[in-house]
């Protein structure tokens, strides 16, 4: 091999390493000193083998009754932002319920992220979501009668699991950017259901818009209320606790959720 071969060589093993540490240290560092569920967790709740998990409650003013929200994160875990919108929704005259599906571990960056939701049994998640439901409907001051779930990304797509699982328990699910379900069959629990709010990007890499107009195709063949939209000129994510209440894209949104919600639950709020 010559000089310029080895020198390729070189700089091509260098490059491999940087690819490989990276992301490794990036971990590392994520794990040992990122954000702990338990530094937002301000409440418990038990799963159907007694085990004692964390969530995030915010309450409106007032005894009630007060409609629910289950409120599930995204892939980074229970961290400040979904606390943060949790808070917004109380406001709007709702408990809200965030619990931890990750089991008190949360990320802020993307190779732990991807970890967590790689290596979190889906079943685990489906079970402590079930109990989360159940710990919402029996909560002093909440109506039953009135629970919607809502969910981001990876809650996302579990709020849309989660409301063909408890139908009879969640008369509205909110789905933003999660992973949607075009098989007619499978979304038949929802016929009973008083609609589905579908918050989509344009932009969006990981959910194509492709695959949610055939979810609202298959939502209107089954006659489900629904109300799906896809925002232009967004990608993925393009919500946060940072930009809901503010112009553009992001606040629209928002609004249409509050909106869904008042809309379907307002003439029987106190």
């Amino acid at each position: 091999m010559n000089r310029w071969g080895r020198r390729l060589l070189v700089g091509l093993l260098i490059l491999l390493a940087l690819v490989v540490l990276i992301p490794l240290g990036l971990f590392a560092f994520d794990a040992t000193f990122g954000p702990r569920t338990a530094d937002v967790a301000n409440t418990t709740f038990v799963d159907g083998r007694g085990e004692t998990l964390l969530g995030y409650l915010a309450q409106p003013e007032g005894a009630g009754p007060h409609p629910g929200v289950l409120l599930l994160h995204e892939w980074w875990g229970l961290n400040e932002g979904i606390t943060i919108l949790a808070d917004a929704l109380a406001q709007e005259g709702y408990v809200v319920f965030a619990p931890d599906a990750y089991r008190g571990r949360v990320a802020s960056q993307i190779p732990r992220a991807l970890y967590l939701r790689l290596t979190t049994p889906e079943a685990q998640v489906k079970g402590d979501l079930d109990a989360a439901l159940t710990h919402l409907l029996a909560l002093p001051g909440v109506d039953a009668e009135r629970i919607a779930s809502m969910g981001f990304c990876f809650g996302g797509g579990h709020s849309l699991m989660l409301g063909l699982r408890q139908s009879e328990n969640i008369p509205l699910t909110i789905i933003y950017y999660g992973d949607v379900i075009t098989d007619v069959n499978l979304l038949e629990p929802l016929m009973d259901s008083q609609g589905v709010l579908g918050v989509f990007a344009e932009e969006d890499q990981q959910i194509f818009v492709g695959d949610v107009v055939e979810f609202e195709s298959a939502l209107n063949t089954l006659d489900i209320p629904n109300e799906i939209t896809i925002y232009p000129g967004v990608g993925h994510a393009f919500l946060n606790e940072e930009n809901f209440d503010q112009p553009g894209p992001a606040g629209e949104a928002w609004q249409q959720t509050v909106a869904f919600l008042a809309r379907n639950f307002k003439d029987e709020r106190p």
